[in-house]
């Protein structure tokens, strides 16, 4: 799943091609955007927010996309070849003199007046690549939730916006709890370095095409994905789980040596 980094990036680079040129092209490809055209406005600015990215339009408007799993946004030159998927799974086309931008897999896309943003983003916390990024809010808003495990509290999109579950993981390594220990356990000082290495982790991933944590590119994640390999601190196997309520569980991992807290319990009980 894209996290608030690779949104951020998508956003980049929709802005740099898009932004002031007037669309010569646009195709909607979802039941309830069929009839519109946007073609003949002028493209304002993209911009991110948590996993959801903005299009501001000419004419108070903002075409709404998210991501999810597999969504993407890819750009293409005049008579370059599209191959971002099938034509059918195509969502949108926005097209410029210079720039085609196609949206694939796209599970979310809404057109709404740019005043009514806030029905679709109004619900997330601040933003750790954002211009509303505010920790001790982001920090107030996981301790609201004390009995909530602290990996189900940094996916929430209502506490911090971007966090999804590869930084949920290395968040966590970087604590020293594991996913499932409730927030309110965290000591003062771990709860107070949560927003703190989430926003750091996030900065410094923005600009880079390839996610790193540990600081070494030849092995850059601590434990995601690392299962059954030994952790790069103690050499304890890291180990994997599902996390979640079981309609929206995730893999996630641990070092059960160098995390404390309670480990899930064993499939079927």
């Amino acid at each position: 799943m894209p996290e608030g980094d690779t949104v951020w990036q998508a956003a980049q680079r929709l802005h740099h091609a898009l932004t002031g040129e007037q669309l010569t092209r646009s195709d909607l490809r979802v039941p309830k955007l069929a009839t519109v055209d946007l073609t003949g406005r002028t493209v304002l600015e993209v911009a991110p927010r948590g996993k959801h990215l903005l299009t501001r339009i000419e004419g108070g408007l903002t075409l709404h996309s998210h991501l999810r799993m597999d969504g993407s946004w890819r750009l293409y030159r005049p008579r370059e070849r599209w191959s971002g998927g099938p034509a059918h799974q195509i969502r949108a086309v926005l097209g410029t003199r210079a720039w085609t931008a196609v949206g694939y897999r796209l599970p979310v896309l809404d057109l709404l007046r740019t005043a009514d943003e806030h029905r679709v983003v109004g619900h997330l916390g601040p933003d750790p690549l954002g211009p509303d990024w505010d920790a001790d809010r982001a920090l107030g808003n996981l301790l609201a939730a004390p009995d909530l495990p602290l990996g189900e509290a940094l996916l929430d999109q209502r506490n911090l916006a971007g966090v999804g579950n590869v930084y949920k993981s290395e968040l966590c390594f970087l604590l020293g709890a594991t996913p499932w220990l409730p927030v309110g356990a965290l000591s003062a000082e771990q709860a107070a370095a949560v927003p703190v290495l989430a926003r750091r982790l996030l900065e410094a991933n923005r600009d880079r095409p390839h996610r790193v944590t540990t600081g070494r590119r030849d092995q850059p994640l601590y434990v995601y994905g690392r299962a059954p390999r030994p952790c790069l601190r103690c050499g304890t196997p890291v180990r994997r789980a599902e996390q979640g309520d079981g309609s929206r569980s995730r893999p996630t991992y641990w070092c059960p040596s160098c995390q404390q807290g309670p480990a899930p319990p064993p499939p079927g009980r």
